[in-house]
């Protein structure tokens, strides 16, 4: 008596069609998901400067002022030692730590500022100030 045998598994062939089809399908997608990483990085800095205003609303209305370009955006984390001292400040401030943007760069404060009260400014990929694209400026005044 013979036992018929099912051979089933994939022959060589049609693993080599599938890893073909895959390639094929990565020299489309790859190029897309590589573009990504970098708006997102835009969007977070945007965000970013979006909450960090909000904290220097807090501090203007506890102390009813915004903290100084000298101050910067430590007076968010802890009380100012230099300056005009707040009277009310909360214990543990309004912020956990100094922000840096996406990209690790330390954020740009001015106050007062040219375009307002003060200027928040993420100076984009490259960390310097201009550029275009991935390396543009991304500026308090100019976000919705």
């Amino acid at each position: 008596m013979k036992k018929h045998q099912n051979n089933r598994g994939f022959t060589l062939i049609e693993i080599m069609v599938v890893v073909v089809i895959l390639g094929i399908l990565a020299a489309f997608v790859v190029p897309k998901l590589l573009s990504r990483p970098d708006e997102a990085r835009i969007t977070k800095a945007a965000t970013d400067i979006k909450g960090i205003e909000q904290s220097l609303g807090l501090f203007k209305l506890d102390s009813g002022f915004y903290p100084t370009t000298e101050q910067g955006l430590a007076a968010l984390v802890s009380k100012p030692t230099i300056g005009r001292i707040p009277a009310k400040y909360p214990e543990g401030g309004y912020l956990k730590r100094v922000p840096t943007d996406p990209w690790g760069t330390p954020y740009v404060y001015l106050s007062p500022g040219i375009h307002g009260d003060f200027d928040l400014i993420s100076l984009g990929a490259d960390g310097e100030a201009g550029g275009e694209g991935n390396n543009a400026d991304i500026e308090s005044w100019k976000l919705d």
